[in-house]
């Protein structure tokens, strides 16, 4: 028997459903959702889909409300939510960014195999542990004063390299180089400061880990030797954000948007998707806030790949490069970002909103490194530390379908407290070391709320995306360590 949702989204493709406008009064665009049948059916067990809706009701909204195959409830917008309104009458949300700004993921290759770094596995993991802080509120190594918070606030990772944490072909291989450009410290208050200065270069908890992988099958083996990937070789994922800096930038200005929107004559159907003209003082406000944090998680991640590098060469007494440990990409997925889309026929500035979801542009993009400008943008799909993550690249596709967007990860199934209560008696480290992995963490419910329980299969996510032609696969990789907050 067809479920509500069923009866109400219409089939696109075997992949892609649309939820018509006809649905709400006041939807400015249809919502597009990528999914299987198997996923549309538990994608409707949540709000998700309502949220789809209520984000189609954005002023200067263009072609649809986005939902990505990891879709799940989130704050205003679904997280896996993608929209983008014009900069010239449309509106930024930052709800539509969420909290985490600039959540993303770092991934770092070697030239290890898994015979080589089993046998210190134990080790690895435990100096990574005592090497890179964890954990709610964990207080970081690095003491930035007020000067150099600005630094860091405007240069992002070129900040961190530049102060001996990493080497500038890092750079090279980072989304915006590691630092977006219209970054204002004057539009960040004295909390984010206060919350950020002693958390730079710390992984924090939630959904934030550190994974020694290895590459256990390969999908297309022209782009992953553009990558520098191969089958049998370890690899490091990082995915972690901009701490309590960004979290608190969000909730300055969800304070100030609020109130500002009866000025604008804006109305939405959910407070929590308050928003403001792109181009108005708040907005433009909000935006050169955001990018200051976007900017610290851009330092903050590079500050960990550098503890990263160290930590190896301390366990296999080799330096880091020789090693092989340089950098795959980074690329983030919680973010408003201005770029020129096509939007009936012509090229438009937007204000594209990713929230849970990843940059996926095609190869010839400008953006793109000369390393990978003939094959495409790396795309990192963390899964569950249970199972496996995958390298996928980005497609013209995209582009044309999803305004050059994709999944960013697993998406949950469970929230964090029903998963610890499904597996309340369970030894979460115990049943994973059984399965080979050995995971370190500051307690069992850290452990619990992230185990492969609450998450959907990756797999089946990169499917979707794969068969729709968001991101094409390039490999996958399976978890061998990991530390958690």
């Amino acid at each position: 028997m067809p479920t509500q949702w069923e009866r109400v989204l219409e089939r696109v493709d075997e992949n892609q459903w649309r939820l018509p406008q006809s649905y709400k009064a006041g939807m400015r665009v249809p919502g597009i959702i990528f999914a299987s049948d198997a996923m549309v059916r538990r994608i409707g067990q949540d709000q998700s889909l309502d949220q789809v809706a209520n984000v189609a009701f954005l002023p200067g909204i263009v072609l649809a409300s986005f939902g990505m195959p990891d879709i799940h409830w989130g704050y205003g917008f679904p997280v896996g939510g993608v929209a983008a309104t014009r900069v010239r009458d449309g509106v930024v949300s930052p709800g539509g960014v969420g909290f985490d700004i600039n959540c993303g993921v770092r991934l770092l290759r070697t030239s290890l195999t898994e015979e080589e770094v089993r046998p210190r596995l134990e080790e690895l993991v435990s100096a990574l542990f005592a090497d890179i802080p964890t954990g709610v509120g964990a207080a970081g190594k690095l003491k930035v004063g007020v000067k150099e918070l600005d630094k860091v606030m405007t240069q992002g990772a070129r900040w961190a390299v530049a102060n001996g944490y990493g080497e500038p072909d890092d750079l090279e291989t980072t989304e915006e180089h590691g630092a977006i450009g219209g970054a204002d410290p004057e539009a960040v208050g004295p909390r984010p400061r206060q919350r950020g200065a002693g958390q730079l270069g710390t992984l924090g908890s939630g959904n934030h880990f550190l994974e020694v992988q290895v590459v256990d099958e390969v999908f297309d083996g022209i782009v992953a030797e553009a990558m520098g990937i191969r089958l049998g070789q370890v690899t490091v994922l990082i995915h972690c954000g901009s701490r309590g800096f960004g979290h608190q930038v969000c909730e300055d200005y969800l304070r100030t948007v609020e109130p500002a929107m009866q000025r604008y004559g804006i109305q939405v159907p959910d407070r929590q998707l308050a928003c403001v003209p792109v181009t108005s003082p708040e907005g433009r406000s909000y935006l050169a806030a955001m990018r200051c944090a976007a900017n610290f998680a851009w330092a903050n991640r590079q500050c960990i790949a550098h503890w990263t590098r160290e930590s190896f060469s301390r366990v296999f007494g080799q330096d880091w490069y020789r090693l092989g440990m340089t950098m795959v990409y980074d690329v983030c997925h919680n973010i408003a970002k201005v770029e020129k889309h096509m939007v009936e026929g012509k090229r438009v500035d937007v204000c594209i909103h990713r929230k849970g979801a990843t940059r996926s542009f095609p190869p010839g993009h400008p953006e793109l490194p000369e390393r990978y400008r003939r094959v495409g943008q790396p795309v990192m799909v963390p899964g569950d530390m249970g199972r496996y993550s995958f390298l996928a690249v980005g497609t013209e596709t995209a582009m044309e379908r999803s305004l050059g967007s994709t999944c960013h990860g697993a998406g949950r199934t469970e929230s964090r407290g029903a998963a610890k209560r499904l597996l309340k008696g369970h030894d979460v480290q115990k049943e994973l070391r059984r399965q080979g992995i050995v995971v370190m963490a500051r307690g069992w419910a850290s452990l619990a709320e992230e185990a492969s329980i609450a998450y959907k299969d990756v797999a089946e996510v990169v499917d979707v995306c794969h068969n729709a032609g968001l991101a094409n696969r390039v490999a996958r990789m399976r978890p061998l360590g990991v530390i958690k907050g």
